[in-house]
């Protein structure tokens, strides 16, 4: 019989390979070439995750890091980064693969096509064998199960060290396996004012803790006038990805894929509750900030009474919303709510279509900011307390009758460049971190 292989180079694939012994028939052939096929297209695939992972490598900056990249320990078998969609956290581990180069890693997306019919743990497996030290996993929430695989890898290879990123509304302690003995779980916020400042414009500034900023140390040296920039970032700065402009309908598809995707997927919802959540957002962002009554919420998306504490948490730990909660708990967010805040000011002037009201944008963005390094809570006097201070926001003509009586307390002023004594401008809150 005439070799079928001449002429044939298809994976260098041939009826040599031992899938034609003497007496073997032809459907047995066939199905033999088609293993080896499969198997050697396998190995095309993962080839190409190594390939994926470098092209993402090559447009992946350094020149900026987020906040977090220094807390987090790179090192630990198990780490965790969770946070909403859009704030830059596939950017942060792939610079953590750039800056680390003699490593061996790998960066995968749990939602690669390649997991359609490949077990994340078996990958792990293939990749520690060959070697591999450092394993990555964006998004991990995608994928099927991954709670118990990532205990499994954990046990299983104590050399292995996986980080792995996924959504803010994930419940890492009630997944399939709990994971709270074994990862390290950092979340991460969006662009401070500060990061803003050097990714959108090169201008370097320090972190300023607290006491910096009420000892009005907070400053700009390489900027004459912050305010127009304040301005900007505002409207848009709060997430990465605005730099690429179409800001307010990239900001919708954020807005629609955390609602409709993500809080389902995790709260196991109907499609009629996600409606619900999406109709108590819209509410929300022409109240807020805005003391939230169940039974008026209840009614106005007809949902029951019962079900509104669990919608503004699902809308809280997504990054739309902002929860202000009282002092009467030493444990954070255990306290009463007290306000609902959209979670930031550029999302908030997306929801407002483009023009927010200017007060309730200041408040959101000192809470919003403040909330990343202290526990903010609300004042019985005045607008909020960060442990024995006090603070209220305002514009530039803001008083001071608010806070009068009270020790250690602030008024923080929009519309001004510089502060003196008791008064502090606004925009420095956004220095710290």
């Amino acid at each position: 019989m005439k070799n079928p292989s001449k002429g044939t180079n298809l994976l260098n694939i041939s009826l040599n390979e031992g899938c034609f012994k003497p007496k073997t028939s032809l459907i047995e052939g066939f199905f033999r070439i088609f293993a080896l096929l499969i198997k050697r297209l396998q190995a095309m695939i993962e080839l190409k995750l190594y390939e994926y992972m470098r092209e993402l490598l090559k447009q992946t900056p350094t020149t900026f890091v987020r906040y977090k990249y220094d807390d987090i320990s790179w090192d630990s078998r198990l780490v965790g980064i969770l946070g909403p969609r859009g704030i830059g956290k596939s950017t942060m581990i792939l610079q953590r693969i750039k800056n680390t180069p003699e490593n061996h890693s790998l960066y995968i997306t749990a939602d690669n096509m390649y997991f359609a019919d490949h077990k994340l743990f078996d990958l792990a497996d293939k990749f520690v064998k060959e070697g591999g030290t450092h394993l990555y996993i964006d998004e991990v929430h995608k994928y099927s199960g991954w709670s118990r695989e990532l205990k499994l890898m954990y046990d299983m290879h104590p050399s292995l060290h996986i980080v792995f990123t996924g959504s803010s509304v994930l419940d890492i302690y009630r997944g399939e396996s709990d994971l709270s003995r074994r990862a390290l779980i950092y979340f991460m916020y969006g662009l401070s004012f500060r990061e803003y400042l050097s990714f959108f414009h090169g201008i370097e500034s320090p972190v300023y803790t607290l006491d910096d900023i009420l000892n009005n140390r907070a400053v700009l040296n390489a900027v004459e006038h912050p305010l127009p920039l304040f301005r900007d970032y505002m409207s848009r700065g709060y997430y990465p990805f605005s730099v690429q402009g179409d800001f307010p309908m990239r900001m919708e598809q954020v807005v629609t894929q955390t609602i409709e995707v993500d809080i389902p997927q995790y709260a196991d919802m109907k499609a009629s509750t996600a409606r619900k959540l999406k109709q108590l957002l819209a509410i929300l962002s022409h109240l807020a900030p805005y003391k939230p009554v169940a039974d008026s919420l209840a009614s106005e998306i007809g949902a029951s009474k019962n079900s509104i504490p669990d919608y503004l948490a699902y809308l809280e730990k997504s990054g739309m919303i902002g929860l202000l909660r009282d002092d009467t708990s030493g444990i954070r967010n255990l306290g009463k709510i007290e306000k609902v805040y959209i979670d930031n000011p550029s999302l908030m002037t997306v929801l407002a279509g483009g023009t927010p009201d200017i007060g309730n944008l200041r408040e959101t963005f000192f809470y919003n900011q403040m909330r990343v390094r202290n526990e903010v809570t609300a004042s019985r006097q005045s607008d909020f307390v960060i442990g024995k201070y006090t603070f209220e926001i305002g514009g530039r003509k803001k008083g001071k009758q608010q806070i009068e009586g009270l020790d250690n307390a602030y008024i923080v002023k929009d519309d001004i460049e510089t502060g003196f004594g008791n008064i502090i401008p606004l925009w420095c809150f956004g220095l710290n971190y």
